[in-house]
């Protein structure tokens, strides 16, 4: 089921915000939500209504199998195109693929930093 670009950046806001150590804000312009972890980007959303997208990091072979089966997913905006990859609405946008990728993106950038400024992740019932 495709989804719109105001759900598109309402879920990736939410998987975002359900991250551990996850930062929220405006650096760069009033129009782009920046989402960090230990200080690094892994999420950027454009408060523009005239162009609901995201951006997100991920592997270049992975950005490039992405970009080519979907129509709806561009070559980063704002950053690096080899590394990261923007979405838009789109019909083989689904929900399951935005929480992935917002969630793979940070995970990259997590493991990117030094264990040490790494958000700390609490695993219950062990």
């Amino acid at each position: 089921m495709a989804i719109t670009g105001k759900r598109l950046q309402q879920l990736a806001r939410s998987t975002a915000d359900g991250l551990p150590g996850v930062s929220r804000g405006r650096p760069f312009t009033d129009k782009l939500d920046v989402y960090k972890v230990a200080g690094k980007v892994f999420l950027i959303i454009t408060d523009d209504p005239h162009e609901q997208i995201i951006t997100v990091k991920t592997e270049p072979e992975y950005a490039r199998s992405l970009r080519q089966r979907h129509e709806s997913i561009a070559a980063g905006r704002y950053l690096n195109k080899k590394h990261w990859i923007s979405l838009a609405a789109g019909r083989e946008i689904t929900p399951a693929l935005v929480e992935d990728l917002v969630t793979h993106s940070y995970e990259l950038i997590a493991a990117s930093v030094p264990a040490h400024r790494r958000p700390r992740v609490e695993v219950s019932g062990r």
